[in-house]
């Protein structure tokens, strides 16, 4: 059960409302055990903090200590269900650091719970790390499920033609890297999520339109806005619209995006192979000039677009990392 203090008397009826909320958790949650000497990883909100999970606020509760990504966002998440802890800053710069602390910590005992600034840890967060750390040592590690952006988006993305789903995280930020990452995904039978920042939203779309968008089936793409946040966005597009639409209004390139990339029609591959003639003279103009030039000449020359050959040689190039031939 909770060692977690929950009365006291004459406190305004907001702190009382929260040590209820406390106290049902502990109702609910309590009977499962939660040893000591275990680090407990914990999902939070990813932006609406009623997602909280009643086990959440019971393991946090009961946390001797709780590491986090930022302590100030972790701090003014905790005060909002009236929980004051010790917290230890754990984040990209000294996860494998800090992991240490925290098998020190487990092994005199004490619960050490981790949270991120949002979502599951170790999804495009850290945490990995410290798990494969703490467990690496003979300590337990117990997940405590909850939100996650990647699983919310694809809950809605309605991609009935996949074959699983791949989670990309962020692309690339270069745009060379990014462009070749993208190739890889030319073809894939599954749902391809992949997060993006606001400021870097208008360069994503075009890489992706460039990419994906000349396909002869086009591609999907589901876009999420604002996941579970007032001005929350879901909306489902050719990913060659993708720039159209993010330039139709300024609201929709605010916020954090979580986009579900649609797996590419059965037959996508059969009808996109480039014609025999046209894959020769590609190669052979790959062989001797850069890869836009390449592309472009062999176009004129087989009466091909441009995208389709240069979408081509990206791909070829994904299946060849050995290559490091200018592209300019």
């Amino acid at each position: 059960m909770s060692e977690h203090s929950l009365s006291s008397p004459g406190e305004p009826v907001a702190s009382v409302g929260l040590r209820q909320t406390l106290q049902t958790a502990a109702a609910v949650a309590g009977l499962q055990d939660f040893p000591r000497g275990c680090l407990y990883v914990v999902a939070t909100p990813i932006g609406n903090l009623a997602d909280i999970s009643l086990r959440a606020l019971h393991a946090l509760a009961l946390a001797d200590v709780i590491g986090c990504e930022d302590t100030r966002t972790s701090s003014a998440f905790l005060r909002h269900f009236g929980l004051e802890k010790p917290l230890l800053a754990l984040h990209e710069h000294n996860e494998r650091a800090g992991a240490a602390q925290v098998c020190a910590r487990l092994a005199a005992g004490e619960r050490v719970a981790y949270i991120s600034d949002a979502g599951t840890p170790a999804v495009s967060d850290p945490g990995a790390v410290l798990v494969q750390v703490v467990a690496a040592a003979g300590h337990r590690v117990m997940p405590l499920p909850g939100a996650s952006s990647a699983i919310t988006a694809l809950s809605v993305a309605g991609d009935t033609a996949a074959a699983g789903f791949a989670f990309a995280g962020f692309l690339s930020s270069k745009a060379q890297e990014r462009a070749t990452e993208l190739a890889r995904l030319a073809d894939t039978r599954q749902s391809t999520v992949i997060f993006e920042a606001p400021h870097r939203i208008e360069a994503l779309a075009a890489a992706m339109g460039e990419a994906l968008g000349g396909a002869a089936t086009p591609r999907l793409l589901t876009v999420c806005r604002e996941l579970t946040k007032q001005f929350e966005q879901v909306v489902t597009l050719p990913v060659g619209g993708f720039a159209a639409w993010l330039a139709a209004d300024a609201n929709h390139r605010r916020g954090e995006f979580v986009l579900v990339l649609h797996a590419a029609p059965a037959q996508a591959t059969r009808e996109d192979a480039l014609p025999a003639d046209a894959e020769r003279t590609l190669r052979v103009l790959l062989r001797e000039l850069p890869l836009k030039q390449a592309s472009a000449i062999a176009a004129e020359l087989c009466g091909l677009p441009r995208k389709r050959l240069y979408a081509q040689a990206l791909a070829w190039r994904a299946d060849a990392p050995g290559d490091e031939a200018d592209d300019e």
